[in-house]
Formats: C-alpha cells, sequence, structure tokens
C-alpha cells in the first residue's frame, strides 16, 4: 500500500541521477528557475505551485500562467536575439554610405594632386601642397598667407603675418614647383618658367601615377565593404542573393568613380601638352 502524501516528507531532488517521468518531462523545458519554483517549456510557459513527494511519486501543480524569466537565467542559458529588419537595413545603408563617402574623398585628393602640378596657366591650387614650418608647427601655405594671380603667368603671396615671409619663401624653394620667390618684405612673387616639351611629358607621367593611386584606392574601398556584406551574410543577416545583389550595385558605383577619376586625368593630360 502506498505511504500517505505528507508536506513534510522530503522532495526528491529533480537534479538526481535517476531520472524519474517528471524529470523526463522537464528536460524539454528551456530553463529552470529554481529561486521561483518555475519552468519554462517551448510550446507554453507554467508556473509551478507546490510539490510534494511520497516515497518514489512526485506531484507537480501547474498553472498556465505566463512567467518572466529572471535576466541573470538568460546568460546562463544562451538566449540570442534576432536582429530586426530596420538594424539590418541600417547596416546595409552605413555600409554604402560610408563606401560612397571614402570614394568621394578620393577623388577631391586626385582633384587637389593634379591642381598641384603646374601647367601653363597659373593657378593658386598649385601652391596646395606647399607646407610652411610656421612657430615650429608645419602648416599649409594657404591658411596663413591669401594667393592669387595678377596675370596667367604669376602667382602672388601674401602673408597674413609678415613675420612668416622667409619661411614660406624656404618652402616654396625646397618645393618640387620650379619656380624661384621673390620676397620684397611684404609679398612673394612668382613667375611660371615656360614649360619644356620634356617637362610636360615629366608632369604627365606624374599625373597618370597619381590617377592609378586613385583608382587602387577606389578598388580597395570596394573590397572593404564587400567583406562587410559578405560579413552580414555569415551572420545570416542577408541571403546570397542579397549580396549578389548589393555587389552588382557596388560595382555600379566604383565604376562610376573610376570614370570620374578618368575624366580628370584627362583634362589634365590636355592641359600638360598644350603649348
Amino acid at each position: 500500500m502506498a505511504a500517505p502524501f505528507s508536506s513534510t516528507s522530503p522532495v526528491r531532488s529533480i537534479f538526481s541521477p535517476v531520472r524519474s517521468p517528471l524529470q523526463s518531462f522537464l528536460s524539454h523545458s528551456d530553463c529552470f528557475q529554481k529561486g521561483h519554483h518555475c519552468f519554462k517549456f517551448r510550446s507554453c510557459n507554467f508556473n509551478l505551485y507546490s510539490l510534494s513527494s511520497a516515497a518514489s511519486y512526485t506531484i507537480v501543480k501547474l498553472s498556465s500562467k505566463p512567467m518572466i524569466v529572471n535576466p541573470s537565467l538568460r546568460k546562463r542559458v544562451g538566449i540570442v536575439r534576432c536582429a530586426t529588419i530596420e538594424e539590418i537595413e541600417a547596416e546595409k545603408s552605413s555600409i554604402e554610405k560610408e563606401a560612397k563617402e571614402k570614394m568621394e574623398k578620393t577623388i577631391e585628393t586626385v582633384r587637389t594632386n593634379f591642381n598641384s602640378i603646374r601647367t601653363g596657366r597659373a593657378n593658386p591650387a598649385m601652391l596646395d601642397k606647399v607646407e610652411v614650418e610656421y612657430y615650429g608647427t608645419p602648416v599649409s601655405l594657404k591658411s596663413i598667407a591669401q594667393i592669387s594671380t595678377p596675370d596667367s603667368s604669376s602667382l602672388l603671396v601674401q602673408p597674413y603675418d609678415k613675420s612668416s615671409l622667409k619661411a614660406i619663401e624656404k618652402a616654396i624653394v625646397n618645393s618640387d614647383l620650379g619656380m624661384t620667390p621673390n620676397n620684397d618684405g611684404e609679398v612673394i612673387r612668382m613667375s611660371l618658367p615656360q614649360l619644356t616639351t620634356e617637362r610636360r611629358k615629366e608632369f604627365s607621367k606624374i599625373v597618370a601615377k597619381q590617377a592609378e593611386e586613385g583608382k587602387v584606392a577606389v578598388r580597395n574601398i570596394r573590397r572593404d565593404a564587400l567583406k562587410a556584406y559578405e560579413k552580414l551574410e555569415k551572420e545570416k543577416k542577408l541571403s546570397e542573393d542579397n549580396v549578389k545583389d548589393l555587389s552588382s550595385d557596388l560595382q555600379k558605383l566604383t565604376d562610376e568613380y573610376m570614370k570620374k577619376i578618368d575624366s580628370l586625368f584627362k583634362q589634365k593630360e590636355k592641359e600638360l601638352l598644350k603649348v
């Protein structure tokens, strides 16, 4: 005859090596919160109100009310929150935006490099890359002086601080512009010597090299963006088809900026070779 149930009878531990029917039942649960006597099952939630036992039986009283899982328990069982569609779209947009911004900066760098190479006409941008040692700190010439072109073959540099005249003169002499500065104590004047055919060809080679460096930079930006897309694919945020479509769009963007560099190069080469 079975022994009567008693509230003072010891409860058989559910962590016992011997698996009871209850333990088999509970083994399908996702988590167990001992402090609040709560079980969470895959199909529905239950709250455990009481436990009592006999020699070989355990009685479980359950309710279908939803329970709150302790945050510390989530960490133990490794619950993972999936990214929302909005978050995935935000990541995609961020990658696209960053790639385009970097490509645009590359175009600006190429343009600045081209402008620093003189052609037959005077241009203030020719002095953009000249740096002056100003009170122990290297600064760009255009940040400490006003640069103008009185005519098509000369440049005029008027410093905001006249004490910097000698430093500016030295910086121009040490640059590869091939111009001789004339310092009259107030301003610096420079006349552009006529470019020889040989010198024009040398400049043309330099421009071609700078254009290729710009293209390499654009390709590297494309590569980094593709890696970012592939990372999202590995994280199951993007499908293989998504990545293919995005890669195609990225290639179109890359081709667009390649054409911009080619256009800048052809324009500069034309200026250089024009006598």
